[in-house]
């Protein structure tokens, strides 16, 4: 027959073994560290879509075409702080101009040009078929040409293509820049696209 103290005793072991365990406690995952390049497309498709939401009527994204991607980039212009001088501004065709002239301020090509690589990736990394891909379309390719085409006839440096190499960004030697903001905002652009837009390192 156990007697009382035994039984206390086992009953204090009992609690003393069960108070002991702990569940394993698992540390939390770190969230992943975006590379600038990943962190910048991403900023940039999420951009795309609120330009293509404050349409009127608002864009569905399956319904983008070419058209939209152009005037998209159209009105990246006004966030601009690259000078292109127009054809009868005294400056028009000179490497080293004497003065800003007053020409206006457009995206530079190779920004352009990054970023329709980087809105041309996440199109098809977010579930968008690469044959029906607006940002591959050929006509973004002509209009980047021409932009790239006018902006060299500007600053009188002829452009040309580098040999063996794919990335072609940098082949357009950097233009003489006004470095003076122009964030003047369009009435036809949202108050929250715009501050977006503005923001963002051209």
């Amino acid at each position: 027959m156990m007697s009382s103290g035994d039984h206390q005793g086992r009953e204090l072991g009992e609690g003393s073994s069960s108070s002991s365990w702990r569940p394993a406690v698992v540390p939390p995952h770190p969230p992943v560290q975006l590379s600038r390049y990943e962190a910048q497309k991403r900023r940039d498709w999420n951009t795309f879509g609120l330009y293509l939401k404050n349409q009127r009527p608002p864009v569905p994204l399956p319904l983008c075409n070419y058209n939209h991607v152009i005037d998209f980039l159209r009105c990246l212009d006004q966030f601009g702080q690259t000078k292109v001088h127009l054809q009868g501004c005294v400056y028009f065709g000179e490497p080293k101009p004497a003065g800003p002239g007053t020409c206006p301020l457009r995206q530079a090509w190779g920004s352009l040009n990054a970023l329709i690589g980087h809105l041309r990736a996440a199109f098809e990394e977010n579930g968008g078929l690469s044959e029906r891909n607006p940002f591959a379309d050929n006509a973004i390719r002509l209009y980047l040409r021409e932009v790239r085409d006018a902006q060299s006839k500007a600053q009188g440096i002829p452009y040309k293509k580098k040999k063996n190499n794919t990335n072609n960004n940098n082949a357009l030697p950097k233009p003489n820049n006004d470095e003076t903001p122009n964030f003047q905002m369009q009435s036809s652009i949202p108050l929250d696209l715009s501050l977006q837009l503005s923001r963002r390192k051209w």
